[in-house]
């Protein structure tokens, strides 16, 4: 893995790094599969390692004493599973799956502590991702309060885009209720009143994204925050440029 160098990685948070802290992670890292549904990080479990995720799309769910679930963020190639390490926190009632199967780079949390305390500006750094995941947090529950359902399923949209290669986010009707926090049967009629505007195609377990730049505006002010407080903290892109598709 030491062979791996710093140009090669997709994962933003590794491309950040100063070069000799990348190098030290690195050299403990293991390329893995991350198949849909695979657990990275387990509910009140402590973690053996935290995951960079090179591809794919990982939720982070809450859930309650009756088995409801909302999903309170999700992460790409911009982030990392297991963030509560950051903030030496060994485990977190929250839990992290795969919804879209991909690949990442995983290192040991030891390795990943050593390197924390080695390298102040790489702990900022980290310190800085999960101020950006508590910002994509207050923007959920702000939309959540503040904004309709077809606004904030275009936000979640964009997000996944953001995150995802290419226009076709293989996101199911379940899972976008997760993200939602509504019945599946809201979100198919929501799908179908964006799909009206020629904005998206949607079928039973995939979401064309046709007309980017309409969708933002569908969104409205629900999405925009976050990106940009991570490229201004974390100095690299998340946001898709605006596409249009036949």
């Amino acid at each position: 893995m030491a062979a791996l160098g710093q140009r090669d990685v997709h994962n933003l948070l590794l491309r950040a790094l100063p070069a000799r802290a990348f190098d030290m992670l690195i050299a403990d890292a293991e390329t893995i599969d991350l198949p849909v549904k695979h657990v990275l990080v387990e509910a009140d479990q402590v973690n053996e390692h935290v995951c960079f995720i090179e591809s794919g799309l990982a939720s982070m769910v809450a859930s309650n004493g009756e088995d409801e679930s909302v999903e309170v963020g999700h992460i790409g190639y911009e982030g990392i599973t297991g963030s509560h390490v950051v903030l030496k926190t060994d485990t977190t009632p929250n839990r992290t799956f795969i919804q879209v199967a991909g690949d990442g780079l995983q290192v040991s949390v030891g390795n990943f502590k050593r390197m924390l305390a080695e390298f102040p500006a790489a702990n900022d750094l980290f310190l800085n991702y999960v101020h950006c995941c508590d910002i994509q947090l207050a923007q959920s529950a702000l939309a959540n309060g503040r904004y309709n359902m077809h606004e904030r399923l275009a936000r979640w949209l964009l997000m996944c885009h953001d995150r995802l290669d290419g226009n076709d986010l293989p996101l199911t009707h379940e899972f976008l209720a997760l993200m939602l926090g509504v019945r599946r049967s809201g979100v198919t009629n929501e799908l179908h009143v964006i799909e009206g505007l020629r904005v998206i195609r949607s079928t039973r377990a995939n979401v064309r994204i046709l007309d980017r730049e309409r969708l933002e505006e569908i969104a409205a002010g629900s999405y925009g925050i976050p990106e940009r407080e991570y490229e201004r903290l974390i100095g690299l892109p998340i946001r898709r440029s605006s596409t249009r598709n036949a």
